[in-house]
């Protein structure tokens, strides 16, 4: 039962020439910003290599060390989890990592103000290659109910974002040995969102999944858990996003921080997708069914803050470009950056 299962130990990356690593490297402390003036630059196409010198798996960050001496203030690198390429479940690095990047300038905020920062961008392996290294470390450090690749099929009951955990009823007849439960917990790690960590609470759903044993042997839990067929559970994918094709401008009217997700007001001469158009009437028409007053609808385009390039803030106003979707809910905006001045 929920109650008596008890929390899994998280595994850890090596150290060294291992995937093994220390409690200082999972934790990271984030050192003050680094503040660059106006007039420094960086060469937007260049590669650099460097070290991980640190990377936590849990809040999303790191640092790597230049191996090119005098290109960034200090030779060290804010890493955050977005920037890196991987087909990954979980995207992380580890200690002693080699990896390729390159540099980015950002405007960050600090206290009220908002100045210039370096971070990396595009992280990968030497040579380009995907930072794809969750299935060697599991290999290394995950005891599996038959193999590694082995699926089994169940229901989600639940999983709670915020908690970090939730529930999987098994299906009857799958031939697992007598000790697994019909309920097992997963944990944050192991749901794949296609190399995002989850975000928003799923439940009742039909899902696909490993089977391991925890760190200490006396509980089984959820691994690598996807939808049927392997697909990961990304909203898109639950809500059946099909994403069309070009490049759009408009601005931001509203954006709700707490949840999230705003709207962006397409510019007059944008001419959208006609299934977008579609939508979009479909919408202002029970919009206008349920309002109060007499004022007509606007024509506007959902997003999430997933779907909000890094490091842009989604303000009211703000000028954007944009590409569109449609899904099960309506019409919506991915892929935004700030329009150019």
């Amino acid at each position: 039962s929920e109650s008596s299962l008890r929390k899994a130990d998280s595994s850890r990356p090596s150290t060294g020439g291992t995937m093994a690593a220390t409690d200082a490297a999972e934790k990271p402390k984030k050192p003050p910003m680094v503040v660059v003036p106006d007039d420094f630059t960086v060469d937007k196409e260049a590669r650099y290599t460097g070290t991980v010198s640190d990377y936590s798996k849990w809040r999303g960050f790191g640092h790597v060390t230049l191996d090119q001496k005098g290109i960034v203030p200090g030779d060290v690198l804010f890493v955050h989890w977005k920037n890196i390429q991987t087909d990954d479940r979980f995207p992380r690095l580890y200690q002693g990592l080699q990896i390729e990047f390159g540099v980015m300038i950002s405007m960050e905020w600090k206290g009220w103000k908002k100045v210039r920062s370096v971070k990396a961008k595009t992280v990968t392996l030497p040579g380009g290659a995907m930072v794809n290294i969750q299935d060697a470390m599991d290999a290394e450090k995950k005891s599996f109910v038959g193999a590694q690749s082995s699926r089994y099929t169940g229901n989600l009951k639940f999983f709670d974002a915020m908690r970090g955990f939730g529930w999987v009823t098994i299906d009857d007849g799958l031939g697992l040995p007598a000790d697994v439960p019909k309920e097992i917990k997963v944990e944050g790690t192991e749901v794949n969102c296609g190399g995002r960590p989850p975000r928003m609470r799923l439940e009742k759903l039909a899902v696909e999944f490993g089977i391991v044993k925890n760190k200490k042997g006396d509980a089984y839990l959820v691994y690598n858990m996807t939808l049927p067929g392997g697909v990961p559970l990304k909203q898109e994918n639950l809500e059946h996003r099909q994403e069309l094709d070009g490049k759009f401008a408009g601005t931001i009217t509203w954006f709700n921080w707490r949840q999230g997700w705003g709207h962006i007001a397409p510019d007059a001469a944008a001419a959208l997708p006609a299934s977008v158009s579609k939508k979009l009437e479909e919408s202002m028409a029970a919009a206008a069914e349920k309002a109060k007053s007499d004022k007509p609808p606007e024509k506007l385009l959902y997003f999430r803050k997933a779907d909000v390039e890094w490091g842009l803030k989604p303000e009211v106003g703000k000028k954007v470009t944009f590409s569109v979707y449609v899904d099960d809910k309506g019409a919506g905006a991915k892929d935004l950056v700030a329009a150019e001045s």
